[in-house]
């Protein structure tokens, strides 16, 4: 005989994780730490100089000037819904993008990775997919159940990007916001803290030198590693 009031299971042992404060993440090829407009708008504002795509996606930007962009970046992580990370990219010795936590919530167990944004120079490259397994470790390790990840539904090559981590697709929220007085359909991923295991040993296996050749070519794809830990594929991706 089914419940007929049926409730999810107790979550046994489980306290809420602390909130994301003064970190810095370091790994083989990138290192994060706190984004600040002092030290890091100025080689961010060149990074990005030239490629306005960069913002089409984004809440704010482009920026007329690296005075408009620093003082974008000072009153943006003054903000406390955003934990902000300038990303340097170790090889290259130089800045390359940002990204931050926020949604973070940890009475839910739930944080969510977004407003990224990386120079074309930091795109596809080894660091940047590093920085983002950074950030998920720490807020598994921390103890967050659910990893979250939304974007701009036309925005394909995020939708990818969020499929290649190992974060399932989740749907489509239809007119969820209007950005800079545009209609905005919102993507959802998420992956979850009994998917992490998997994901995390995926990550290492990639990450480990010997997944690259001599050319820096990869051996196994980070999707292929990711794939048979997604409990959902994007649909939108396999047209």
């Amino acid at each position: 005989m089914s419940d007929p009031r049926p409730r999810g299971p107790e979550v046994e042992g489980w306290t809420p994780p602390p909130a994301p404060v003064d970190l810095h993440l370091d790994g083989r090829n990138v290192r994060l730490e706190p984004l600040d407009a002092e030290a890091h708008a100025a080689l961010l504002f060149q990074a990005f100089d030239g490629h306005d795509e960069v913002w089409d996606y984004m809440p704010a930007g482009p920026f007329a000037s690296s005075a408009q962009f620093h003082r974008w970046m000072r009153d943006v992580t003054a903000s406390p819904d955003y934990v902000f990370f300038a990303i340097y990219d170790i090889a290259r010795e130089a800045y390359g993008g940002f990204a931050s936590f926020l949604r973070i919530k940890p009475g839910a167990g739930s944080i969510e990775v977004g407003y990224i944004a990386m120079a074309p120079q930091l795109q596809r490259t080894i660091a940047a997919s590093e920085a983002m397994y950074l950030m998920m470790k720490w807020a598994f390790e921390a103890g967050y159940r659910r990893y979250e990840w939304k974007c701009d539904a036309l925005n394909l090559p995020s939708r990818r990007a969020a499929e290649r981590l190992g974060l399932s697709y989740e749907g489509v929220f239809r007119q969820a916001t209007v950005v800079k007085g545009r209609n905005r359909d919102t993507a959802w991923f998420a992956a979850i803290d009994a998917e992490w295991p998997a994901l995390d040993e995926a990550f290492r296996l990639w990450l480990d030198p010997a997944n690259f050749d001599g050319e820096g070519r990869q051996r196994s794809s980070l999707s292929d590693l990711t794939r048979l830990v997604r409990v959902s594929s994007d649909p939108a991706l396999a047209r």
